[in-house]
């Protein structure tokens, strides 16, 4: 079992100090069982060019966005020493069973189950959304270059960080895709955070709180 799922942003995966960061998750990787997940970035938005530029069937797209990622995922691995890339959930697993983190390469998985529409309004957070549910993970982690979840404030009023926010809330809110939530377990708890910041992944690791904010997992039914 993992101790959480981490999806690092595409535009975190841009960040020139992404060096820095990773250092600091392979040392949270080294304490927890992760599994990590990238997100496209500077490769995805290439993809996204092309898309426009050729018009590219849903499929090409797709297929392509998920190779970006994997691109991604072996920079992330590159970075984090110790933190070994993987094809498959069960290659994941059997590294966590041995207090071992990775970094899923997910092209070869979703050749396999394809368990997405093939479509733009779904990107890699509904692929972290789904993959929580498959391999099993209670706690997701979205890293993006947001501290969380906006209050829609006055013009001029500087923004506030919602602390959590219900499921039912995030519907229409742009910091997740339209498909997120049609995937996402209800029983994970979910948090958006900084990920420029990597000292706010270890509060929650290591607390159970830090500054972003908490997706509510849903009641169970009764």
């Amino acid at each position: 079992m993992f101790d959480a799922l981490i999806k690092v942003g595409g535009s975190v995966c841009n960040s020139p100090r992404l060096k820095e960061y990773a250092s600091e998750w392979a040392a949270l990787a080294r304490r927890y069982r992760l599994l990590f997940i990238a997100g496209g970035g500077l490769f995805a938005d290439q993809v996204r060019a092309l898309d426009q530029h050729l018009d590219l069937s849903d499929s090409a797209a797709h297929w392509m966005a998920i190779a970006a990622m994997e691109q991604n995922g072996y920079l992330l691995a590159d970075l984090m020493p110790g933190v070994r890339a993987v094809h498959d959930p069960d290659a994941a697993l059997s590294l966590a069973a041995g207090g071992s983190s990775s970094v899923l390469l997910p092209l070869s998985l979703l050749r396999q189950v394809d368990p997405l529409p093939h479509s733009w309004e779904v990107t890699s957070d509904s692929l972290a959304a789904w993959l929580a549910g498959f391999a099993g993970t209670n706690l997701l982690v979205l890293l993006k270059d947001v501290p969380g979840v906006y209050l829609a404030d006055p013009p001029g009023a500087p923004p506030t960080v919602l602390t959590e926010i219900a499921r039912s809330r995030l519907a229409g809110c742009e910091v997740v895709d339209p498909t997120f939530l049609k995937v996402l377990p209800p029983q994970v708890e979910t948090w958006i955070l900084s990920g420029r910041h990597p000292h706010r992944l270890a509060n929650l690791l290591e607390t159970g709180r830090t500054e972003g904010t908490r997706i509510l997992p849903e009641p169970p039914a009764s």
